[in-house]
């Protein structure tokens, strides 16, 4: 990925339990999608767009809470990534108000609200829960 591909709102990158960035994991968040890129010689590249996400959560495991890092657990509606976890990065509470940030923009430009994006298996046949 070329750096002028997108614009990006925040890089990331993976931390050691050091709090050094010694890892082959990047994060990007963009106005419209999170991307995780792992790899060196094989680089795999995760999408997930900011509509899609349900729900996120962060964490400060006691190691990272030491080196100043945090990690972000997001729950989306994409197929191939239910639920991703933004291991180790710096200054997590921004990050997650980031993606609020852009979350609420990319829902309100798609018209879409949380109960758009709940599974109608859940309901039975008449559409109720």
């Amino acid at each position: 990925m070329r750096k002028n591909e997108f614009d990006y709102v925040w890089t990331g990158k993976k931390r050691t339990f050091l709090g050094l960035p010694l890892s082959f994991t990047r994060y990007y968040l963009t106005e419209t999608k999170f991307i995780t890129r792992t790899g060196i010689f094989s680089v795999d590249e995760d999408e997930i767009d900011l509509y899609k996400i349900t729900d996120k959560k962060v964490c400060f495991p006691f190691w990272q809470r030491l080196v100043g890092c945090g990690s972000i657990i997001i729950y989306s509606k994409d197929t191939d990534t239910p639920s991703k976890e933004v291991h180790c990065i710096k200054q997590p509470r921004k990050v997650s108000e980031l993606i609020d940030q852009y979350l609420n923009v990319m829902r309100d430009k798609y018209g879409i609200r949380g109960r758009d994006l709940m599974d109608l298996d859940d309901c039975d046949h008449d559409g109720f829960y």
